[in-house]
């Protein structure tokens, strides 16, 4: 005799965090062109393409210079060894920086003999607090590193305050929040300086890793390009010990051609995290404030749930992926064993329970509503 078993199998079609090749699909035919185009020049470095990039990115910013990088942590490295060359920090000074921030900003700092004063957060806004800074001034406070974290922009009047009081150097981390706007003046543009990644999962991303400086400060901006250029300003001639840090010509065109969509693709970012605000119940979980979307391009969308791991598990056995922005604090990591000790509560609660739900240009609305419909039905 024959059995037939009917088996009922179910197969999750994973939404994934950020789905690059879908994203990047969008304008396949652009981004194929300009690089076809950079591939029959000949020309491949220091070019006509990074000079385009940088004309356009610094008048998109609001700065007189745009010099560009071969990556994020470049950007602010050269910042750092650019103001040590004009005498405006010395080794042993020390530069204010959020605690909570992703690690190549402390590092940027650390690498250059500048001591880094960690400085709690704003729990409801995740971007370093105003009043946590002024407890940490002292006779060696050169600077401020401000992160404008998660794409949330950082500044307050009481920050730009104390640091006009105190005559900071205010260098600006704008990594996570390109296009991002403060008092109608785009982050990038406001510090003395400012350090910009171009890593392809970023806002404004290029088709591998790539970085800039913006500023309005002539003679720092001339120190820059120099540094990332062996320290060279005129061939063969070396004024510093500099390194090789540039922008190749196939990246500049991919972001030159990439920015003219960039305001749009912000737009549907916070349109998405509107939704997401507007939709998701969930006890367990607590959302970013209304508030919170003000002077804001939605680099991710953080959520606090005290049982991260737990939410992370059962989101993914349902189909969608997270992303935990960041599962160990700076002061934590074996690389500066030397905090071990600090107490940072703010901070590590943050790294505990933070964790980031998909939101990108390329989601659809079904893919919005099945997020909101699937958080709010978990219980934990």
């Amino acid at each position: 005799m024959l059995y037939v078993i009917n088996v009922k199998v179910s197969f999750h079609v994973m939404l994934k965090y950020f789905d690059l090749q879908r994203y990047t699909a969008q304008h396949r035919e652009q981004l194929q062109e300009v690089v076809r185009r950079v591939v029959d020049s000949g020309w491949y470095l220091l070019g006509n393409e990074v000079k385009a990039f940088e004309k356009a990115y610094a008048q998109y910013i609001g700065t007189s210079h745009c010099v560009a990088c071969g990556n994020g942590l470049d950007a602010l490295s050269l910042i750092f060894k650019a103001y040590i060359e004009k005498g405006l920090l010395h080794h042993g000074d020390e530069i204010l920086v959020p605690a909570n921030t992703y690690i190549a900003s402390i590092i940027s700092i650390t690498s250059n003999g500048l001591v880094p004063v960690l400085v709690e957060p704003h729990p409801d806004t995740f971007q370093i607090d105003a009043q946590q800074m002024a407890k940490h001034m002292g006779v060696r406070t050169k600077a401020l590193l401000v992160v404008h974290l998660y794409g949330k922009c950082a500044f307050t009047e009481e920050l730009l305050s104390i640091c006009a009081e105190h005559q900071l150097l205010m260098i600006e981390d704008n990594a996570q929040a390109h296009g991002c706007l403060w008092n109608e003046r785009r982050t990038g543009s406001v510090g003395h300086a400012a350090a910009h990644s171009f890593y392809p999962g970023k806002n404004l991303g290029a088709l591998g890793d790539a970085g800039c400086v913006t500023t309005d400060d002539e003679e720092l901006a001339k120190i820059v390009r120099a540094l990332g250029n062996y320290g060279s300003s005129k061939k063969y001639v070396f004024d510093y010990i500099g390194q090789n840090s540039r922008m190749d010509e196939v990246q500049a065109a991919v972001l030159c051609e990439k920015l003219k969509w960039l305001d749009q693709d912000n737009k549907r970012r916070v349109a998405i995290a509107e939704k997401y605000v507007d939709g998701i119940r969930n006890a367990n979980i607590t959302l970013p404030t209304k508030d919170y979307l003000a002077n804001n391009v939605f680099h991710i969308f953080p959520v606090l749930c005290v049982k991260r791991d737990l939410l992370q598990h059962e989101l993914h056995r349902r189909g969608i992926e997270t992303i935990i922005h960041y599962p160990i604090p700076p002061h934590k990591q074996q690389c500066y064993s030397e905090w071990k000790d600090l107490s940072l509560p703010i901070t590590e609660r943050i790294h505990s329970e933070e964790l980031s739900l998909p939101l990108n240009p390329a989601m659809t609305d079904e893919e919005v509503e099945m997020v909101i419909t699937t958080v709010s039905d978990i219980r934990l």
